[in-house]
């Protein structure tokens, strides 16, 4: 089995949040990651439109498995999002995590979301900090 792919899924085994999301993995290599989740009801705001941390959540999902699936556990010291085109109920997101920088102490990503459409819908950046420990052992 791929070794970062096995790191992610064991991090998902004990992750609730990225459970109660509905998140799926979908391609886990050194350094990225693409997952999915579908909107549902529950994930709108007092508007009526689908809550903005929805977005944030998947792409922190996102970057969270990018960052921390060389087996370095890896915390977020950084991270912003830009909305760019509103998300609905029963939308498919696609979160892709890249890395941009990848040094002893920190990393950086650039994390893409779109909906089943192809539209981008937000983009989010993170940095992270790299304890050295280990989360499988």
């Amino acid at each position: 089995m791929n070794p970062y792919r096995q790191v992610v899924e064991k991090m998902m085994q004990d992750d609730r949040f990225s459970q109660w999301l509905g998140i799926s993995i979908v391609d886990i290599q050194e350094g990225y990651a693409k997952i999915n989740m579908t909107v549902r009801t529950e994930m709108l705001n007092g508007l009526g439109i689908v809550h903005g941390g929805i977005a944030f959540s998947l792409a922190d999902s996102a970057f969270a498995f990018a960052c921390n699936n060389r087996n370095n556990l890896s915390v977020a010291l950084d991270t912003n999002i830009n909305f760019i085109k509103a998300v609905h109920v029963g939308d498919t997101l696609i979160a892709e995590a890249k890395e941009i920088h990848n040094g002893k102490q920190t990393g950086v990503y650039l994390i893409t979301i779109f909906n089943e459409r192809e539209e981008q819908v937000a983009l989010f950046k993170g940095t992270c900090f790299r304890t050295g420990k280990k989360l499988v052992s």
